[in-house]
């Protein structure tokens, strides 16, 4: 028996386990990884909040880590899913390159369970490194249980069909950013950037030198001086009353 995301088994139904071998996909696989790709720990290092800071852009905090400590970064394969649907999810699983991320719009029908842990065992098995979808996502136990990144705007138990159009590949947006093919897209606690492909060692040299001036920042802090100096910030613009014998 095959149980697709949105099904119901009967509890007598029997779970299989999965083996890691890889299965062959179809066509050619976007965004397998390169000897020219920049190192994803790279750009986790530096988090998305820094990021942000440094070029990337930020999508909408309603996007955020479905179980604690996820993070992700890597290559964005797009998606765009007709609303209540998600076979275009399916496909981007057979389509999706080692190392990538898929990154999901749904439309304005965010509230079905798009995905949950069948098509987490199929992405892993896949090498997919993670999801980030404008959506909904279940089975919240079970991701965390296999340590798979998810970004969501939330959980909903109703499942998707699996029947309507969609796209893999073309650009689509993403909690209010764009995506596409050749991004990079990153997301840990603070929430989820896109870096443009176009830009990539742009914002990474950007961040190492935001990094770095933070650390010094920090250590200046320590020793006592005020974010007010270090920032050459203007506190005359804040009223501040003394307080009264």
């Amino acid at each position: 028996m095959i149980l697709l995301e949105g099904s119901n088994p009967s509890p007598s139904a029997n779970r299989t386990t999965v083996g890691t071998a890889r299965p062959a996909r179809w066509g050619t696989p976007l965004s397998d990884a390169a000897p020219d790709h920049p190192d994803p720990a790279a750009f986790a290092g530096h988090g998305s909040a820094t990021l942000g800071e440094s070029g990337a852009r930020r999508m909408a905090p309603r996007i955020r880590p479905v179980w604690p400590g996820a993070i992700v970064a890597g290559p964005a394969i797009p998606v765009r899913c007709t609303p209540g649907d998600n076979l275009g999810i399916h496909v981007a699983v057979t389509r999706a390159g080692v190392g990538s991320v898929l990154v999901v719009t749904v439309g304005a029908e965010r509230e079905f369970g798009y995905w949950g842990e069948v098509l987490t065992t199929a992405a892993e098995v896949a090498g997919i490194a993670g999801l980030v979808i404008d959506g909904c996502v279940r089975d919240v136990d079970a991701l965390a249980t296999h340590g798979f990144p998810v970004f969501s705007t939330g959980i909903a138990l109703t499942g998707a069909s699996k029947n309507r159009p969609g796209s893999v590949g073309a650009p689509v947006e993403v909690g209010g950013v764009e995506v596409a093919s050749g991004d990079w897209v990153v997301g840990d606690v603070d929430g989820v950037v896109v870096v443009p492909g176009a830009a990539l060692t742009d914002v990474l040299a950007a961040a190492a030198a935001r990094t770095a001036t933070e650390v010094r920042l920090f250590a200046e802090l320590r020793a006592g001086r005020t974010t007010v100096e270090l920032l050459g910030l203007d506190p005359s613009a804040v009223a501040v009353e003394q307080p009264t014998a």
